[in-house]
């Protein structure tokens, strides 16, 4: 309930702050607006180079374990 009440008193306080600084605000978000596409598309590369070199891992850790399997067959055959 103290969240709900909290959350009403921001949303006022918000409100009649766009409303006092309106030119303000817009000027803010135009301002703000390319910083955060920048650093979302550098998230977004980031994110996207370790998702490569997640892939590479596992095809060698995968390539890794096909080998032994292929070891392990043979030791059994020569038994």
């Amino acid at each position: 309930m103290g969240a709900l009440i909290a959350g009403v008193i921001t949303l006022l306080i918000g409100i009649a702050g766009i409303t006092r600084w309106g030119v303000a605000v817009i000027n803010f978000l135009k301002g703000s607006v390319p910083l955060m596409l920048v650093f979302g598309g550098l998230l977004a590369v980031i994110a996207g180079i370790t998702s490569i070199k997640d892939a590479a891992e596992a095809k060698k850790l995968e390539k890794e374990a096909e080998e032994e399997t292929a070891k392990e067959k043979e030791q059994e055959e020569k038994k």
